[in-house]
């Protein structure tokens, strides 16, 4: 784990979170700063820097956070539609360098 990984921090619970879902591998906890009326991060436990790491890595916890996306979204009672968004990468936008895929719903989204 880096030590300056926000995330990495998340899941050791140094820093809280509101965790709406967790596993063995992955965590899942709402945004900060949401864009929709539901948005909920889903990582994994382990540090991976973007989500062509996890798939390259490990494909089979990629599959895995797909699952626990659409989990989520079943819980949040947004099953019906909701977005999912990976940032892969500073150039497209991603900030916090620990691969994590954003669920989005609920109602208008402001994320493009």
């Amino acid at each position: 784990m880096p030590d300056d990984c926000l995330f990495c921090r998340i899941v050791a619970r140094e820093i809280p979170a509101t965790v709406v879902r967790e596993t063995e591998t992955t965590l899942a906890f709402r945004d900060i700063a949401p864009k929709a009326p539901v948005h909920v991060l889903v990582i994994p436990k382990d540090h991976y820097a973007t989500a062509s790491d996890v798939a390259e890595k490990d494909p089979a916890l990629a599959a895995t956070l797909l699952t626990e996306a659409r989990e989520v979204a079943r819980g949040e009672g947004i099953a019906d539609g909701w977005r999912l968004v990976a940032n892969n990468g500073a150039p497209v936008g991603q900030t916090v360098f620990h691969a994590h895929l954003h669920v989005l719903g609920g109602g208008r989204i402001e994320f493009s």
